[in-house]
């Protein structure tokens, strides 16, 4: 997720969750921001995990054009 758009949904939500901790709900709205970060932290875990199969793959492609080659 960019950093522009998660401190849009951050300075949209800041009302709305100052106004449940001035009503002495702050666990609530630390809630909220608790699901928001592990949801950013989920996408981020998923992004880097496809990333690190897509290099082990173009490894593997690398190995098997360097022992083609070695064959000939």
């Amino acid at each position: 997720m960019k950093t522009s758009s998660m401190f849009i949904v951050l300075i949209l939500l800041a009302w709305p969750l100052y106004y449940l901790y001035a009503r002495q709900l702050g666990a609530i709205s630390f809630l909220v921001l608790a699901l928001f970060f592990f949801w950013i932290a989920i996408k981020e875990l998923k992004q880097v995990k496809a990333e690190e199969q897509a290099e082990k793959r173009n490894e593997k492609q690398r190995d098997r054009e360097k022992i083609k080659q070695n064959n000939r």
